[in-house]
């Protein structure tokens, strides 16, 4: 039988925390975001909506490089306090490229490093309880 690899992220639109699930403890990756306040500022003095397509775009390269690992695992649990989750969801699903790949969105308020740990720990045990 095949081992599932597992992978738990917590995010919001600057960070996201990756917390790979198996039976030793692994260390959080982390991936953010490369628009910073300074960007938001230093465009929306020139334009506003440059400061938008500016935004759009980097979240777009955030999306891809989390795309990048989530495509090498089984199952993926995306939680966190903002839409971020949903919205790489969404991009996620937009390619087939991620069809066989069983990924659950769930709502979370901000969490310690030890807090989205537990909680990933704790998500996919009760997954295996069930099967």
């Amino acid at each position: 039988m095949k081992t599932l690899k597992k992978l738990g992220i917590w995010m919001d639109h600057s960070n996201a925390y990756l917390i790979e699930f198996s039976s030793e403890v692994k260390e959080t990756k982390t991936i953010t975001s490369d628009f910073t306040f300074q960007d938001k500022v230093e465009t929306l003095q020139r334009s506003e909506s440059e400061m938008h397509n500016k935004e759009q775009h980097k979240q777009t390269t955030f999306y891809k490089n989390l795309a990048a690992v989530i495509k090498n695992f089984d199952e993926v649990i995306l939680f966190g306090p903002t839409d971020a989750k949903v919205e790489l969801f969404n991009f996620l699903k937009e390619s087939h490229n991620y069809d066989k790949i069983k990924i659950e969105v769930k709502n979370t308020d901000k969490m310690s490093d030890i807090e989205q740990h537990h909680f990933v720990r704790d998500y996919f045990k009760r997954l295996e309880f069930k099967m």
